[in-house]
């Protein structure tokens, strides 16, 4: 372990100088004027805050919106929180060899998914396949120009678009949820709104990761 200068000069002042006054002089003599002493206890202090200040992150953001999941998009976060549990543990256990912002990382992730576990909504899958769209219904559209696409809507942390999971608070998911088959819904698009029907309307099994 590596010792603060700080720490170290504290506990020197504790001891006394023994024997004759000529060692007495030699040590007085060695000893930091104290113009230096004060630069050298300045230096480690501000040595200190720019260590700590490295391992002091921001919170990751908590969406304000209820956080609805689906059964998958659960054992999704959970299985997450456990890999991450897993790190933040080796990385602890490395007795100071771990790289401190790398653990903080680590630290905060798990912080922020314990957070979303916690506050988790889980609504099920439907039995059948609703009348209206609803969370966690996968959905066929067909856009103007006869382009075709299936999405799903489930929660934030699920949300994958590649994959056509979009989150329920996304703008195409607010304008699906609700419609029936054969509506048409306006996609409100920062490239500009786009009118979707809706073609059909189905309920996805939720398999665990």
């Amino acid at each position: 372990m590596v010792a603060a200068a700080g720490d170290i000069r504290n506990r020197m002042a504790h001891f006394e100088p023994h024997g004759s006054g000529r060692a007495a002089g030699a040590a007085a003599a060695a000893a930091p004027s104290p113009g230096e002493d004060a630069v050298a206890t300045a230096m480690s202090r501000a040595f200190v805050k720019e260590s700590d200040a490295t391992t002091e992150l921001p919170e990751l953001p908590l969406s304000p919106h209820p956080n609805y999941v689906t059964p998958r998009g659960l054992a999704l976060l959970r299985a997450r929180r456990e890999r991450v549990r897993a790190e933040t543990e080796r990385l602890a256990a490395q007795n100071g060899d771990a790289d401190a912002l790398t653990l903080a990382h680590a630290q905060r992730e798990l912080r922020w998914l314990d957070a979303r576990i916690g506050g988790a909504i889980v609504v099920a899958t439907p039995s059948r396949p609703p009348e209206r769209v609803a969370f966690g219904c996968s959905v066929d559209v067909r856009d103007a120009e006869g382009c075709r696409a299936r999405y799903r809507i489930v929660g934030e942390d699920e949300a994958d678009a590649a994959h056509g999971l979009i989150s329920w608070v996304s703008p195409l998911a607010r304008a699906l949820i609700g419609a029936r088959v054969g509506d048409t819904v306006v996609w409100k698009r920062p490239a500009g709104d786009l009118a979707v029907e809706v073609l059909g309307i189905g309920h996805d099994g939720d398999a665990a990761p």
